[in-house]
């Protein structure tokens, strides 16, 4: 195998260049099929070379990146910057984000009137026929 087409794990090398935040992160985003190789599902083994097309879906986000260079160690942010090319298209606003409810300082818990109509406004099915 030449020295330009080294290969690693793609469970490795997204926890390397720090696209998830552990090891076993990876490795079950990629058995959920989360993770796209060239626009195919992968399994955790399934081995990445520089100029791959590498999609990654967490948390309700998809990075989209190209792999420049393998590494096989976890490596610091700087560099790990370098290890690929992002093409993400960029995170929503935080004002597109759902708007979280805030009660009253001193309100104490919610009723259960107060719990079904926040139920409600979510639109999420109570147990009420």
């Amino acid at each position: 195998m030449a020295a330009n087409q080294e290969t690693v794990r793609v469970d490795v090398w997204i926890w390397s260049v720090r696209l998830v935040k552990t090891r076993s992160l990876a490795t079950a985003a990629c058995r959920a099929g989360h993770v796209r190789v060239n626009d195919e599902r992968v399994k955790p083994a399934t081995a990445v070379k520089p100029g791959d097309e590498v999609r990654v879906r967490l948390a309700g986000r998809e990075r989209v990146v190209i792999v420049r260079r393998v590494v096989r160690k976890r490596v610091g942010a700087p560099v790990a910057v370098e290890c690929y090319t992002d093409h993400s298209p960029p995170p929503p606003p935080r004002e597109a984000l759902l708007p979280i409810a805030r009660r009253q300082r001193g309100a104490g818990r919610p009723t259960k009137r107060d719990r079904r109509e926040i139920e409600r406004l979510l639109g999420r099915r109570t147990g009420r026929g």
